[in-house]
């Protein structure tokens, strides 16, 4: 009998196929001297902004997980095996016209930020 691990709470999995890209970590950059970048991997979306912010979002599923602010790195975690991983959302987002708006699964708190690419985020 085969048993099947379900992430923990707050986390999905992600499986990978075939033809999936893998990307090394080390070589992997999205932000360099605060450029604004949007990428795509796969269902995931990770983008930085000008001011130093960077984010990784699900938006099926409207997962978010900062990952850097004013430059500043955010503590993450991600999970992986052969087949699949999972991360640790921290909070879900939507986007309100040009408002990005953050919900902290932890503590509760809305943030809304104005001069994100909104316009390129919304799908």
């Amino acid at each position: 009998m085969a048993f099947l691990r379900r992430p923990a709470r707050g986390r999905k999995t992600v499986k990978r196929g075939p033809g999936q890209q893998i990307v090394d970590g080390r070589s992997f950059r999205l932000a360099d001297d605060h450029d604004s970048r949007i990428v795509t991997i796969g269902q995931l979306v990770l983008f930085a902004t000008q001011t130093g912010d960077a984010w990784l979002l699900d938006p099926a599923d409207q997962l978010a997980l900062r990952l850097a602010q004013d430059g500043n790195s955010e503590a993450i975690h991600i999970e992986e095996s052969d087949t699949t991983f999972a991360i640790a959302w921290k909070g879900r987002y939507r986007i309100e016209g040009p408002a990005f708006i953050y919900s902290d699964r932890d503590t509760g708190r809305t943030t809304t930020i104005l001069g994100y690419p909104t316009d390129k985020l919304h799908t």
